[in-house]
């Protein structure tokens, strides 16, 4: 058997190594960025290259370009965190302004048609070899999450308190997508990611309500 597509089987479904531990390393990622770690991001690198392995075994190259752009922006959030813990200073998290909302808002819309046309045309995606119309709506999705996780990720190297939300809104479209796909334990992680997120939205919420209620204090 090739290495790639080593597992075990669990009620009759074959479950990929790569795909297990690189998910569990992905919800040590969550984890980890609830606690502002800056583990979170040589975590999430480790994550990304297993569930690479894992995609490309299952046909998903679109979802396997999603984990290099990943490890890509996994360096970029480890150095602008380390940015902003210089001298054991805190990582300050805040709501995006109305711009950066507007921005990133935008990046997702167009995004999305963008990646959805380069997708279908390449052949990158899965759903581009499935019949019209649900071939049509298979890579739009693909497309969405690629570029919602792109955002989502660039907005928690910002230390943005809106990147959860934005996780949110892709795992509403992950969950049935991984299952769909035939990566089970991709499609079980994304609904627990679906609760953790909303937990790490509230602490960071709460901490950035605290700390500007300190500043109005000391003013």
């Amino acid at each position: 058997m090739n290495w790639t597509h080593a597992g075990f089987d669990v009620f009759g479904t074959h479950v990929l190594w790569t795909d297990l531990v690189g998910n569990i390393a992905a919800l040590s990622t969550v984890l980890l960025a609830m606690r502002k770690s800056i583990w979170t991001w040589p975590v999430q690198l480790t994550g990304s290259v297993l569930l690479l392995i894992a995609s490309l075994s299952a046909g998903l190259v679109g979802n396997g370009l999603k984990q290099v752009m990943f490890g890509v922006l996994a360096v970029y959030g480890w150095w602008a965190w380390r940015r902003g813990t210089e001298g054991g200073k805190n990582l300050a998290v805040r709501p995006a302004t109305a711009r950066e909302r507007s921005l990133y808002i935008a990046a997702m819309l167009l995004g999305t048609a963008v990646v959805g046309v380069l997708f279908y045309a390449t052949g990158l995606s899965w759903g581009a070899a499935v019949p019209l119309p649900k071939g049509a709506f298979l890579v739009a999705a693909d497309a969405y999450i690629f570029v919602g996780s792109a955002v989502a990720t660039w907005a928690q190297g910002r230390a943005l308190v809106d990147f959860w939300i934005i996780w949110v809104a892709v795992d509403l479209v992950g969950v049935p997508l991984a299952f769909s796909s035939g990566l089970v334990v991709s499609g079980a992680v994304y609904g627990v990611f679906f609760v953790l997120v909303l937990i790490g939205f509230v602490k960071w919420l709460r901490e950035y309500q605290a700390g500007a209620r300190g500043l109005a204090v000391a003013s």
